[in-house]
């Protein structure tokens, strides 16, 4: 039997048992108590090196690559799903685009492009069940809007979802849940039927749960190609 390294290791700083130490206990405590006063941290480092403040998002802190690699981190259905692999929000989303492209073939780009990013928030919020966004209320939805919003600005699309628009979305992410539910989650066809929506006769949706790197590159990828028709299209008119 081998044994496995320790994942956590500890060395015991020198110090002399004198003023020395003496002065290490004050500066220890001295720092301790300058972190008690200081103001809750309401931002997050991304990987891009943007600093992206959670209570005012601005537009410019905002990138695709950061997104991507947090959808694809994150874990739907709180990773209780089948598989080697967790069932990620960016796989997940693409899902959704694509439900929404084929119930509406004639969607305008910025609208699919709108889809896609539906649940791009949870890049830093996480997925959170619809059981728990209940107990938490106004304050969960107030911070995943200004998210959004922020999102949107940054891709040039309007801030706020047009509520047909919004009722579409919400049917395609339904639809997707549905296969989601009786494929992964364990879920019997007559539960997922009540809980969420049954797709149309003749759609068909693969939930494989795809790596993470697979799936990163499946959201970015998507996004890159309804960017550059979005782009062509605006400067077309």
């Amino acid at each position: 039997m081998t044994t496995r390294p320790s994942l956590v290791t500890m060395t015991k700083p020198t110090v002399s048992k004198n003023g020395a130490e003496l002065g290490l206990k004050k500066d220890l405590a001295s720092s301790t108590k300058k972190q008690s006063k200081a103001p809750a941290r309401a931002w997050q480092r991304m990987l891009s090196g943007r600093r992206l403040d959670l209570l005012n998002p601005s537009p410019l802190d905002i990138e695709i690559e950061d997104i991507a690699h947090g959808l694809a981190r994150v874990a739907r259905w709180n990773g209780q799903t089948i598989g080697d692999h967790a069932f990620s929000v960016a796989q997940h989303s693409v899902i959704v685009e694509g439900v929404c492209s084929a119930l509406s073939p004639n969607m305008p780009v910025e609208e699919k492009l709108i889809a896609l990013l539906h649940d791009a928030p949870e890049y830093v919020i996480g997925d959170m069940i619809s059981p728990f966004k209940a107990i938490l209320g106004q304050s969960y939805k107030e911070i995943e809007t200004r998210l959004e919003h922020a999102i949107h600005m940054r891709f040039g699309l309007p801030a706020a979802i047009p509520s047909k628009l919004k009722k579409a979305i919400k049917k395609a992410d339904l639809i997707c849940a549905y296969y989601e539910a009786i494929d992964l989650a364990g879920f019997d066809e007559a539960e997922a039927k009540k809980l969420f929506v049954e797709p149309p006769e003749g759609m068909l949706a693969d939930v494989t749960p795809l790596p993470i790197p697979q799936a990163q590159t499946l959201f970015l990828d998507r996004f890159n190609v309804l960017l550059q028709e979005l782009d062509q299209k605006n400067q077309e008119r």
